[in-house]
């Protein structure tokens, strides 16, 4: 009998190639693929923490580019710029896109009337949208808690700032501007008031202007003021609010300015635009428009400014010059009082009594609109919540459903 030997093992199974059978192993095709039914925040802020092969493909620019294109739906930027973050202009739209769609059907509404006595013409939201500050007729600056929204009435009005009886200032409040958690308003009676909402909104200086203050910036350390008396000023905050300079670049009432580290851009009642150079102290460039321009949003290189007859410039710069380079009819008609831009979404508000919510595109798509029984006077925009001034007393929030 022929012998047996212990029983042989079987051969081991070879192992399948590095990625077989695995995610990573799809075509890229096929992972884009995958990719489209993932948030684009999603996308560029976690797939680069997987592997490096997760990361390449969410921080390449063709394949941002091409989702956009296929949400944005138009013509998208409006003016073209080298080094133009694609990835967060999609997040900003897709997310802009997912509170509007359905006519706004994920958005809340709510109307806080029980504040001001008279019409709201500024309001601006902070940290991240759970407070919002307004400025009315009534001469009040209010300070709402959006966290209490739905809560028991009258729960949502934190403060009135001031310590006066007869209001926060002695005119209507015009005009409001931040810089973390300290806030400026100008009004009226000519005068800039400094609160500390840190300090529970304790006031810390004040700015006597020789006319109405009508627009303001609030810059780190640094405060811009534009007057009823074609004036803008600049004050230094840390050496107890002198002025560091003034000048008369317009012919007429300074109606809307914006600033950054290097530019100040004002627009006036006297139709035009004027760049202004904050190191060299001297007037750049001066625009004559054809309207006034009442409201602005700057970011970038590009200017977006709302005019008189409802209409929307958009302002590019190339090697420090700006020039109108689109006018668009976003659907009002009458003059637009407040203008919002970001990468992916646009706002705007008009005396027509309406607002109106766009994809930034050329030109702009409107994907809803709002419509009420005053005007709107102004809008803030801080992440899910939107907040607007009414001429009906009230301030109007939106805010995301949850």
């Amino acid at each position: 009998m022929e012998e047996r030997g212990p029983p042989v093992p079987p051969p081991a199974p070879v192992p399948p190639p590095a990625g077989a059978g695995s995610l990573l192993a799809l075509p890229p095709e096929l992972l884009l693929r995958i990719c489209g039914f993932l948030g684009a925040r999603e996308v560029r802020e976690v797939l680069p923490r997987v592997c490096r092969a997760l990361r390449a493909l969410a921080r390449d620019v063709v394949t941002w580019r091409l989702r956009l294109q296929r949400s944005a739906r138009g013509r998208f930027p409006v003016l073209a710029e080298e080094g133009f973050d694609w990835a967060a202009a999609c997040v900003d739209l897709e997310e802009h896109l997912q509170r509007w769609g359905g006519s706004g059907a994920p958005m809340e509404h709510f109307s806080l009337d029980e504040g001001h006595f008279a019409s709201v013409d500024t309001v601006l939201l902070l940290q991240g949208g759970t407070l919002c500050v307004s400025g009315a007729r009534d001469r009040n600056v209010n300070v709402w808690d959006l966290r209490q929204l739905g809560q028991a009435p009258g729960s949502v009005l934190a403060k009135t700032l001031g310590t006066e009886r007869t209001g926060t200032h002695k005119g209507w409040v015009w005009c409001l501007a931040s810089q973390d958690n300290k806030v400026c308003s100008g009004s009226w009676d000519s005068t800039v008031k400094l609160w500390d909402l840190e300090a529970e909104g304790q006031q810390f200086g004040e700015i006597r202007e020789k006319a109405a203050v009508l627009c303001l910036s609030y810059r780190p350390n640094v405060l811009i003021t534009g007057t009823f008396n074609r004036t803008l000023t600049v004050y230094d905050l840390r050496a107890g609010q002198p002025p560091v300079h003034s000048y008369k670049p317009h012919t007429s009432a300074v109606l809307a300015l914006v600033a950054d580290e290097r530019l100040i851009l004002s627009g006036s009642e006297d139709r035009t635009l004027v760049v202004y150079d904050r190191r060299a102290a001297r007037v750049l460039q001066r625009l004559q428009l054809e309207s006034y321009l009442l409201s602005m949003s700057y970011q970038g290189t590009e200017l977006w400014a709302g005019d008189n007859r409802g209409h929307v410039y958009v302002f590019g710069s190339s090697s420090g010059s700006f020039q109108p380079a689109q006018y668009f009819d976003v659907g009002h008609r009458l003059q637009i009082t407040g203008l919002w831009h970001s990468l992916g979404s646009l706002y705007t508000t008009s005396i027509d009594r309406s607002l109106r919510i766009h994809v930034p595109t050329d030109p702009p798509r409107t994907i809803c609109s709002w419509t009420q029984d005053d005007v709107f006077n102004g809008i803030s925009v801080e992440g899910d919540v939107v907040a607007a001034a009414s001429g009906g007393l009230s301030v109007e929030v939106w805010r995301l459903r949850t």
